[in-house]
């Protein structure tokens, strides 16, 4: 038994699994912050286009 205890306390395969999800997770809510930003500023540049588009003779 403590032998099996050792060998879970020496084992770093769950906190390699934890930090890759850390990871994921954090790389997730750059993509939304970004697609949310880029989303926004888009729709100003397609607001303006057609505006301008409108005031053609």
């Amino acid at each position: 038994m403590k032998k099996l205890a050792m060998h879970f306390w020496k084992s770093e395969d769950g906190v390699t699994a934890l930090e890759y999800g850390l990871i994921a997770g954090l790389i997730a809510v750059v993509i939304a912050a970004t697609v949310s930003g880029l989303g926004t500023k888009l729709n100003e540049v397609f607001f303006y286009i057609s505006s301008q588009i409108g005031t053609v003779p």
